[in-house]
């Protein structure tokens, strides 16, 4: 018998995708694809990263992004269309929000890697020496 198989003739795989290692549908890989894909633009992914600090209007969305408001407001349509995005109306105001916590992640550790790469690495401690007898 070989290491990694039960008596059913089963391998170490059948075990991996219970536990979440083994490959991954095609269906989940063509979602996952489609999300990277619309968080490969980069005003998409800012917008992202601005919802992912908190709910707001495309008027504050645009001014933050520094976009025009229709450019904001189309790719914000198209978020939403993925259902990455969600809204809500305040009165006459589209407030927008991300509700899944896991794109919010995503985000948030791809977009602060990649920051923290480009910060100058700290300086070392300064220690003081002590003088001897005193």
């Amino acid at each position: 018998m070989c290491a990694g198989c039960d008596d059913e003739g089963g391998t170490e795989s059948a075990v991996a995708e219970d536990v979440g290692f083994g490959d991954p549908s095609g269906q989940v890989l063509a979602e996952a694809a489609a999300t990277f894909g619309l968080l490969a633009s980069s005003a998409r992914l800012h917008i992202m990263w601005a919802l992912a600090q908190g709910e707001s209007d495309v008027t504050h969305l645009a001014d933050r992004v520094g976009g025009a408001l229709p450019a904001v407001s189309q790719h914000l349509a198209k978020l939403k269309l993925a259902g990455l995005v969600r809204s809500r109306r305040e009165g006459r105001r589209q407030v927008y929000y991300v509700d899944d916590p896991d794109i919010v992640t995503v985000v948030r550790v791809m977009v602060g890697q990649l920051t923290a790469r480009t910060l100058p690495a700290p300086a070392p401690p300064v220690r003081e020496l002590r003088r001897a007898g005193g």
